[in-house]
């Protein structure tokens, strides 16, 4: 589980990727039909007068010789080889690797969701820890692993579907409700980045990572003070004070949740550039695992949110 926000495609820009390479040109030729050493004009060999010819025939009109003339119209209409032909990163492999690792997600829950309640307290306990060490492993490994990626959102389903379990028994309703959030944040952040209403700007990107920063401070303090027994609060100090009367936990989930929502668009710019500059096609596993792992934080932190609040009716 993410506690302060997606580092996986910061300072990154996919590790190995290249920029897609040009398209061939003829022998020995530069732009717009001039040689790019400055000597002779198309079909001129160095050394033989204007018009001569190499001995046989020139190479295009040897393999001229050997086409057709519905061969050769055939080989000039057919279209450009896209991004997917040359094993390049598109937007489509995204959305679909991005769909299994959520299907991977939505199947670990599931499971915790139905077996007995002792049993699924452990998977809980299981999926956190196997969770935070898969994705620390699939951050920092160089080239994206399919199988550890999937693995890592399994596991953050088993995770997620316990921690669901025990609020939605407490507070009927809220596992749905953090559901419908998710994806109502999500797909309003979406659009708004496709519309070029807010970017990751280097002024923005310097305080999400201060406010990351003191939040991950924040979160540590509250789960050691919880696991000491110096609060008794549910949610430790997010709920043990309270400011004009609203608790603590308040303030910090809506700041959180920001924090979560723009490291989607931080994503959604990594990807973007990404596909332009043409990275290898196994870098989509990367943008899928990258946006997985903010859906995550951006869930835990509306159902809590909505938890804390749920409590102080």
């Amino acid at each position: 589980m993410a506690l302060g926000g997606n580092p996986v495609f910061n300072g990154k820009n996919f590790r190995g990727a290249t920029q897609a390479p040009p398209a061939p040109q003829a022998y020995g030729q530069g732009h717009y039909g001039q040689n790019a050493y400055g000597q002779g004009q198309y079909g001129q060999v160095p050394g033989r007068a204007p018009g001569q010819v190499m001995d046989g025939q020139a190479g295009w009109s040897a393999a001229q010789q050997g086409m057709t003339q519905d061969q050769l119209q055939d080989m000039y209409n057919r279209p450009a080889a896209g991004p997917a032909d040359t094993g390049r990163m598109t937007y489509d492999d995204v959305i679909m690797k991005t769909a299994a690792c959520l299907g991977a997600v939505v199947a670990g829950a599931a499971v915790t969701l139905v077996v007995a309640e002792g049993l699924a307290y452990m998977l809980m306990i299981v999926g956190a820890l196997g969770g935070f060490v898969l994705a620390l492993v699939n951050t920092f490994k160089k080239q994206p692993s399919p199988a550890l990626i999937l693995a890592y959102a399994a596991l953050e389903g088993l995770f997620l579907g316990g921690l669901t379990r025990i609020l939605d028994a407490m507070y009927p309703g809220v596992g749905l409700q953090a559901v419908i959030g998710t994806l109502s944040v999500f797909a309003v952040t979406l659009v708004l980045f496709r519309n070029g209403k807010v970017r990751a700007t280097p002024k923005a990107m310097r305080f999400f990572m201060i406010a990351t920063i003191g939040y991950a401070v924040f979160a540590l303090i509250n789960m050691v003070m919880m696991w000491t027994g110096a609060v008794d609060s549910p949610f430790g100090l997010r709920t043990e004070f309270e400011i004009m009367g609203i608790p603590l936990g308040v303030f910090i989930g809506v700041l959180a949740i920001g924090l979560a929502a723009f490291s989607l668009i931080m994503d959604f710019t990594s990807i973007e550039a990404g596909v332009r500059s043409g990275a290898p096609q196994r870098f989509s596993w990367t943008a899928a695992f990258g946006l997985t792992v903010t859906l995550v934080w951006l869930y835990v932190e509306i159902i809590r949110l909505l938890a804390i609040l749920r409590g102080d009716e």
